[in-house]
């Protein structure tokens, strides 16, 4: 099966971050204009190194995605950008941990849902539109193992995992029929540098790598996945 996103523009949101960078860079191999999202500009700086001769498709917005205005602000500079938008794929998150829900401060969960529920609720907002309004386009929202797998000292984060997938399986429904697809995906522990380096004695060989996790992401944003809308995919590698 050979997929192709030649002509087409994809709005990565945390398109720097381990995931997101995996994602916006196996986009850009395909042929895709990527826009991404950043909070730092070296990891921008470092994404254009990492994306060589294919920078000239790729755009960055340093943006924060949790404010609707400025998502909204950020899906017409994307337009404005690459002159079209097909599809959405919204990596931005955070874990906090380690703690009894009575010793979860007021600021971490409001962290939690900030970064894992609102992201996902301002920039589909903004991008649900415009997708409905040409009948066509796509969705991937990241969720985690932890929706459904609630251990012990995670609430905060558990919680407003679970939230984003109910968020999207709505959504979903509001979409039906539009043309418009939208999916979730629930990675466990990713394979990235931070967080080997969080849990340097865990056994990385069981976590899914980022590049294995964006070639599901790239199946679902494609045609190839027409028949599926409104699901929580697992990509839990061998945790």
């Amino acid at each position: 099966m050979q997929i192709s996103f030649s002509g087409k523009a994809v709005l990565v949101a945390g398109g720097t971050g381990g995931l997101g960078r995996a994602i916006a860079l196996l986009l850009l191999e395909q042929g895709a204009q990527v826009a991404v999202t950043f909070r730092r500009q070296e990891e921008f700086a470092a994404l254009q190194q990492a994306a060589g001769d294919s920078r000239g498709r790729l755009a960055g917005f340093n943006a924060d995605v949790t404010d609707p205005q400025a998502a909204a602000s950020l899906v017409q500079s994307a337009l404005s950008r690459c002159g079209r938008l097909d599809a959405l794929v919204n990596t931005v998150g955070a874990y906090a941990g380690g703690l009894t829900l009575w010793e979860t401060t007021p600021e971490t969960f409001d962290r939690m849902i900030d970064l894992n529920l609102r992201s996902g609720y301002a920039l589909a907002r903004a991008v649900a539109p415009v997708l409905v309004s040409q009948k066509h386009g796509a969705i991937v929202n990241v969720s985690a193992k932890a929706a459904w797998d609630h251990a012990a000292g995670a609430s905060a984060y558990a919680a407003s995992k679970a939230a984003a997938i109910a968020l999207m399986d709505s959504l979903a429904a509001d979409l039906r029929g539009t043309g418009v697809r939208i999916n979730s995906i629930l990675p466990s522990i990713i394979d990235t540098a931070a967080n080997r380096q969080a849990m340097p004695q865990a056994d990385f060989t069981a976590w899914p790598k980022p590049e294995d996790i964006a070639r599901v992401v790239l199946f679902l944003l494609s045609d190839e996945a027409r028949v599926i809308h409104g699901a929580s995919i697992p990509v839990f590698g061998n945790a």
